[in-house]
Formats: structure tokens, C-alpha cells, sequence
């Protein structure tokens, strides 16, 4: 199981924004972490910039989306973006993309969400075409009539995850990308419902064996702390509980909320929950560091203990 960070979700602070991304994504280049990935989130920077401002000052992490919501973005206008991303990344970038949620796409963009996977069927034959090489794009579905051409790459194909939450979403990503990207799956989530569909997706397609790209908030502390850590995971990234995809997933597991899905306590305690993220079948984890104290000093040393102890375990795990 490789090691990932999570990069750039930090609210804030704008005049110094692409300096503190950039720095999180050296200093876990350095520290011999696999990958970072940068969430897409309503009122935030746009992840796919940043992948491509942090794939040009770095050489060998891998520098992922997680995830890029695909109705706000024309197909081939997405396409542009990646192949430029992935040129600036030389190689090393994974498109994480989704159909989000409803509350986003309708409610905050006014966009249709009407059968959201076969919106993502048409989405990647588009994909598909456009990824493989330079040429021209042609496609006539159900939501697309493309005839395109698209000459700005010489990379190797770009992987694509998508945000696979139900039975059709991961039978699609299991045929037809290389894995899933996640959030708010447990170990039971993943080893019962998750892994099994999209394993056999990909048998049954003639495909490697996908990606399961976990997200996990992670706190080394000490177990009097233990506490108000997951108090501190649900203040701040519980959110997007309340979609009724991330709930229908929670029902899969045994998680009630992000913080029963937290890595939380001392080392032993860390590693332990890490190990049953992989025993489930975890391929990557994409690590939401989750600072504890009290003021800026003692949660910056809080991430920095959490984000060493994690750098140990890129080799064990």
C-alpha cells in the first residue's frame, strides 16, 4: 500500500497559498511519500492548477486530483487541462474525476444531475480517445457530439480514478479506468462492497488490477487526545455527510462519520488502523493530516510529528 498526502485543502492565507502547496508537496516529495493529491472543493483553488504548479517543482511524487467534478467542465476543455498537467507533471499525474453530488451540481451550479453515471459513460469516451495520444476526438452519445482534434501531448496516457461511491459507478471504474478514488469508506466498506465490484470489473474487462485510492484522516497523539482529535476531524470535514451517496456508503461500513474512519492515537494505534486499510484492499492512501493543540504553534507540530511518523511507514506498508 502506498503513502499519499492530501495537499491545498487549507482555507485562507491566499497571498501565500501557492507557496505553502508547493512547499507540502516538496516536503513530501522528500520524505519519500508515493503521492499528493489535491481535493477539488466548491470555493477553492482549482485542483488541477495546482497539480500543475506542483508537478513542475517537483521530479518523482506522483500528483493526483481527488476529485474533479466532471459537469463543470466540457470534456475536451477538461482534456486540455490534464494533457497540460500532465506535461508539467512529466509523467506523474493521475486524473481523479467524479460526478460529485447533488447538492453541488444542482444546487450550487444548476446543472443537471439526471443519471449521473451515464453521464460519466459519455464523459469517458470522450476520455478514452482524447488520453491515448494526439489525434482527432471523435464521438457521437448520448450526451456528446465531439469532432475535435487534440495535438498537445506526447506524455504516457494519463491514469483516471473516478469517485466510485455505488455498484455502477464501480463496475464502470473497474471496465474502463484504472481504479477509484475515495472518501468515507471504511475497512468494511472497502474489503465487503468496494473491492469485490470493482476487482471483478476489471477481471471481467481484461484489465490490471485497479487502483482503491482511500482517503483517511490521520493524528499521531497521545491517547488522552485521542478525543478531542476526532472532535476536532468532525468540526472540520464532516460536511459532506450529509450527501445521501457518502450515507448510502457509510451504511456499507461501520463508520458513522469521518472521525470512525480517522487513524487517530499513538503509533501502535496508527499503524495498526493503516495495516486494516490495506488487509481490506487499500492499494493507496491519500492521507488528510489532522492537526491537535492549542493554537497555530502546537498544531503545526502536531501535522509535523504525524507527517514523519507517516514518512517511516512508506517502506513498511
Amino acid at each position: 500500500m502506498r503513502i499519499g498526502l492530501m495537499v491545498g485543502p487549507e482555507r485562507r492565507r491566499y497571498h501565500t497559498k501557492i507557496d505553502r502547496m508547493i512547499e507540502a508537496a516538496q516536503q513530501a516529495e522528500d520524505g519519500g511519500f508515493a503521492s499528493v493529491w489535491i481535493p477539488q472543493i466548491p470555493d477553492e483553488f482549482d485542483a488541477m492548477t495546482a497539480a500543475a504548479l506542483i508537478g513542475s517543482v517537483t521530479s518523482t511524487v506522483e500528483v493526483g486530483t481527488a476529485v474533479v467534478v466532471a459537469q463543470t467542465r466540457h470534456p475536451i476543455a477538461l482534456c486540455q487541462q490534464v494533457l497540460s498537467a500532465q506535461l508539467a507533471c512529466e509523467g506523474r499525474f493521475a486524473l481523479g474525476l467524479g460526478p460529485s453530488h447533488h447538492w453541488i451540481v444542482e444546487d450550487m451550479l444548476g446543472l443537471s444531475y439526471d443519471r449521473p453515471a451515464a453521464q460519466i459513460r459519455s464523459y469517458l469516451d470522450v476520455l478514452d480517445q482524447a488520453l491515448s495520444g494526439p489525434g482527432s476526438v471523435r464521438v457521437d452519445n448520448e450526451h456528446f457530439q465531439i469532432n475535435n482534434p487534440l495535438d498537445i501531448a506526447d506524455q504516457a496516457a494519463t491514469p483516471v480514478l473516478l469517485a466510485a461511491l455505488g455498484p455502477v459507478m464501480l463496475r464502470l471504474a473497474g471496465s474502463r479506468t484504472d481504479g477509484t478514488t475515495l472518501w468515507l469508506a471504511d475497512e468494511r466498506a472497502i474489503g465487503e462492497f468496494i473491492a469485490p465490484r470493482i476487482n471483478q470489473a476489471a477481471t471481467d474487462a481484461g484489465r490490471p488490477p485497479p487502483r482503491i485510492v482511500a482517503g483517511v484522516p490521520v493524528c499521531l497523539c497521545a491517547p488522552g487526545d485521542v478525543d478531542t482529535a476526532k472532535s476536532r476531524a468532525e468540526r472540520l470535514l464532516a460536511e459532506a455527510e450529509v450527501s445521501p451517496n457518502y450515507q448510502r456508503l457509510l451504511d456499507r461500513g461501520d463508520a458513522e462519520g469521518v472521525s470512525d474512519i480517522m487513524a487517530v492515537g499513538d503509533e501502535a494505534a496508527v499503524l495498526a488502523r493503516l495495516r486494516s486499510f490495506a488487509d481490506a484492499g487499500v492499494t493507496d492512501l491519500s492521507v488528510r493530516v489532522m492537526p491537535v493543540g492549542d493554537g497555530r504553534d502546537q498544531l503545526i507540530a502536531s501535522s509535523q510529528r504525524t507527517r514523519e511518523f507517516l514518512a517511516s511507514l512508506t517502506t513498511e506498508l
